[in-house]
């Protein structure tokens, strides 16, 4: 097996010292471009490839790699890729880490687990966390000193960076449409409901809007469960052989929504003949459903490039104080609301 060329034998090729050889890499210092030639063209000929772990130690902590978490689908299993909120947002982060030259390193945690020591071995420069954790990870993480964006948090702490969106606001989009759409017995599917989360704040949007209409809270209409397709299933073939006198149901994520649009298919419930199905994101393949997917927009790919933004302008700006910036958000209509007549109609 052919040995693997070292830095000093680029060096020994090229006719320069190691450093020399270091600085073309890191471009720490001014070289010549006569002699950046010579590396280069002994980097070729050796076809040597820098060691991450040598070059990150030779350059204090340039390692070029940023940490990303996710959640999993509970813990100990698997992450959460089945929902393309999560392809696509972790697809967009790499994308702009990878423009800047920097490598991603995509993890899941648990609330048994500490992430810190991951940074610390890996020497992360930066971390993006999406999700919610508990009180004692966001404290553990603090501890490393290291840049780090929150994505779809609403942890107060004044040493974290966040973007997000007004979830609560979505919601109430969501459930305000459904509501003039004529609908009046209205349920809710969302995720697990933890204080001062993502779903909590949803579900206060449809409280919301709910209440500005006059109508009454139930609970019996709120089916809390996981933000997958199975949950989904599950849940609408419980709200169907539950006979729920609803006639529509707002859900807190669409990947929710085409998993209770495929267990009321099964139930023998029509959508949106029997019952209307609200989505929120806007998935792509929220538009190639029949029927078509009534959701709220939002921009995830720019919620990634958003976070890999604030976090590089941390790295250049140690300094820096808290940022955060809350996305916009859109109804998207499409064919998943059936309007009922109202009063004045009828």
């Amino acid at each position: 097996m052919k040995k693997r060329a070292t830095l000093k034998d680029v060096a020994r090729e090229a006719g320069v010292s190691p450093a020399t050889v270091s600085y073309v890499f890191n471009g720490k210092k001014s070289i010549s471009k006569e002699t950046q030639q010579r590396v280069r063209a002994a980097i070729e000929k050796l076809n040597y490839v820098p060691s991450l772990s040598a070059r990150s130690l030779s350059t204090r902590g340039a390692s070029k790699l940023i940490g990303v978490v996710i959640p999993q689908t509970e813990p100990g299993s698997r992450l959460m890729f089945e929902n393309s909120f999560y392809s696509e947002i972790v697809g967009s982060i790499e994308y702009q880490a990878r423009l800047r030259g920097y490598h991603v390193i995509i993890s899941a945690t648990d609330a048994n687990e500490s992430y810190l020591r991951l940074a610390q071995e890996r020497n992360l420069e930066g971390i993006i966390v999406i999700g919610m954790y508990p009180d004692k990870f966001y404290q553990q993480m603090k501890e490393s000193q290291i840049p780090i964006v929150l994505v779809d948090s609403y942890c107060n702490d004044h040493y974290y960076h966040n973007v997000r969106i007004d979830d609560q606001y979505g919601s109430y989009l969501a459930t305000n449409y459904v509501l003039e759409q004529g609908h009046r017995n209205v349920a809710f599917f969302c995720g697990k409901l933890r204080d001062n989360g993502v779903m909590k704040k949803r579900l206060l949007g449809y409280k919301e809007a709910l209440s500005e209409m006059g109508l009454p809270f139930r609970k019996d209409f709120v089916f809390e469960g996981q933000i997958d397709y199975d949950s989904g299933v599950e849940m609408a073939q419980r709200f169907a052989q539950e006979n729920v006198p609803a006639t529509a149901i707002v859900t807190a994520a669409d990947i929710l929504a085409i998993g209770v649009m495929k267990g009321l298919y099964e139930s023998g419930v029509r959508v949106p003949d029997d019952v209307s199905v609200m989505g929120f994101d806007d998935l792509q393949i929220s538009a190639y459903l029949t029927p078509g997917l009534t959701t709220v927009r939002q921009d995830i790919s720019r919620k990634g490039e958003v976070a890999v933004e604030l976090l590089f302008k941390n790295l250049q700006e140690p300094g820096l104080t808290k940022q955060e910036q809350i996305l916009p958000l859109k109804l998207v209509e499409r064919e998943s609301i059936r309007r009922l007549p109202t009063k004045n109609e009828a």
